[in-house]
């Protein structure tokens, strides 16, 4: 399991460029069969658009690409909504852009900027995750040790996701995986193997990403 950065959510925004309607919808799609379902399910939708533009990004290492400029002339569609999702290394997300043209030809160049802006307004709008592979374990220990406990958790900025009572305490923390051994050591030696460690599963949790930490140019 690797960490890789994603949309929040499925959504859409709309942008009007000289009286064309851009509608991008976008979803989260882990295969080709849900890309596809996804597209055409945006084209059901807006069956009367002059164009329904799309790109999606599969796999962990993009390992399936796709882009139609559906009727738009080649390359000024298609092509810069898949390369939004590339230089923001999104990863399984299906965009779809609609177009309802408003009788102004942009031209190629304007038509590359409509269709980039479009798909990366709304990953603005919807905002982008980082999914982080953690080991869960469970933290075993007496009630005294608890607010102990708690603070040096909260010191370490680790992530309590669950807190269980029964004649002991037991917290269920998440862990970069990366991080687990060293961690785990630092909580055993803190509390003097006062504790019973649990080991869990190798689970993905989403934390929010901030976009400008990428200083991304789209």
């Amino acid at each position: 399991m690797r960490s890789y950065l994603t949309i929040k959510q499925a959504g859409n925004f709309e942008i009007d460029i000289k009286k064309s309607q851009f509608i991008c919808n976008i979803a989260r799609t882990e295969t080709k069969e849900q890309a596809e379902e996804f597209i055409t399910q945006i084209k059901k939708e807006h069956s009367s658009a002059t164009h329904n533009c799309y790109a999606y990004v599969l796999g962990m290492d993009n390992e399936v690409m796709k882009q139609n400029d559906n009727g738009e002339p080649s390359g000024t569609a298609g092509a810069p909504i898949l390369n939004v999702l590339e230089q923001l290394e999104l990863r399984n997300v299906t965009a779809v852009v609609t177009r309802y043209f408003g009788g102004t030809k942009l031209g190629a160049g304007g038509l590359i900027r409509a269709y980039s802006n479009a798909t990366s307004k709304t990953i603005e709008h919807i905002g982008v995750n980082q999914r982080q592979p953690q080991t869960e374990s469970t933290l075993t220990i007496t009630y005294p040790l608890q607010g102990k406990l708690e603070h040096f958790l909260a010191k370490q900025q680790i992530q309590t996701i669950d807190t269980q009572y029964t004649d002991k305490v037991s917290l269920t923390i998440a862990l970069n995986t990366t991080e687990y051994d060293e961690k785990i050591s630092l909580i055993n030696d803190f509390l003097n193997a006062q504790v019973t460690i649990t080991k869990g599963p190798e689970v993905y949790h989403e934390v929010p990403y901030d976009l400008t930490d990428k200083n991304a140019r789209y």
